[in-house]
């Protein structure tokens, strides 16, 4: 090109003699600056710790970022804020009766306790409660100890809120096997079932609930107090319901998930001013 231009020919004319595209002759490749991204992405990973990168950039694609994944991977590494990934403890698999599947909401709940410590050492028991359907928490309680009338209010609530579900799955804890539990699913007739004891494997779907619950949740806070618990349950549960994106459901958080199964049925938790976010520096 440069030899032709030389010899005084114009550069449109050296263009075509050599097929080339006269704009590329004037391109300079514009300068790429990741300080804003980089910046963002550190304040989301600063908030969610537990996240990684997949999570993240779904989070970034949500705020309208036009960032390629390798891109995003790339400023990702330069920032150091790959996830440490937990320990696995060593499981030993059984033979079992695989769970039903389900194929709509309400159609399965299920239940189980969870166990945390306040800061002064006193224990607390959290009830967690899913839709194994749609993936919804449907509750974080959080008690010094639950009897089974405590239980039934907390499942009264949710009922009244969405509807009876078909079927709630759960352990043989007291508490879920008791005279009054029964008579309540009885009168309800809802189907109480039972899983085997000593297998929390066909209890999976809350079991994994309850892993991620850990990991993302309790294991990031001390509480003070039995209030600061639940305050921050609370703000847990609207957080993963609508804005923590789901594999399983195609990236979409439970809620908007639930949205497209019944856009008219489904009511917004967000009516609540308090965010996850803002409860990991208060609690």
């Amino acid at each position: 090109m440069r030899a032709l231009q030389v010899k005084g020919i114009s550069a449109q004319r050296s263009c075509a003699l050599i097929g080339y595209t006269r704009s590329n002759l004037y391109y300079r490749r514009k300068p790429v600056c990741d300080n804003l991204l980089g910046g963002r992405l550190q304040e989301l990973a600063t908030q969610r710790p537990r996240w990684g990168w997949r999570r993240l950039l779904i989070l970034m694609r949500r705020e309208k970022a036009s960032i390629g994944e390798y891109r995003f991977r790339r400023i990702y590494r330069s920032l150091g804020l790959q996830v440490r990934a937990r320990r696995k403890r060593k499981v030993r698999y059984v033979r079992g009766n695989a769970i039903a599947p389900v194929n709509a909401a309400n159609q399965r709940w299920s239940l189980d306790f969870m166990h945390d410590t306040l800061a002064s050492g006193r224990r607390l028991r959290v009830l967690m409660i899913i839709d194994d359907f749609t993936r919804e928490c449907l509750a974080t309680e959080i008690e010094r100890g639950f009897s089974s009338r405590r239980v039934i209010a907390v499942l009264e609530r949710i009922v009244i809120m969405r509807g009876l579900p078909k079927t709630l799955r759960f352990d043989n804890g007291a508490e879920l096997t008791s005279h009054a539990m029964l008579r309540w699913g009885a009168e309800r007739a809802i189907d109480l079932h039972f899983i085997d004891s000593g297998k929390p494997i066909q209890n999976a779907h809350v079991e994994s609930f309850n892993g991620k619950a850990r990991d993302e949740f309790l294991n990031l806070h001390c509480f003070l107090t039995l209030d600061a618990a639940r305050r921050a349950a609370d703000a847990w549960l609207i957080d993963y319901n609508e804005v923590r994106p789901h594999s399983s459901l195609g990236n979409l958080t439970p809620h908007e998930y639930q949205l497209r199964l019944s856009p008219l049925s489904t009511t917004s938790t967000a009516t609540t001013t308090t965010t996850y976010s803002s409860q990991l520096t208060t609690v």
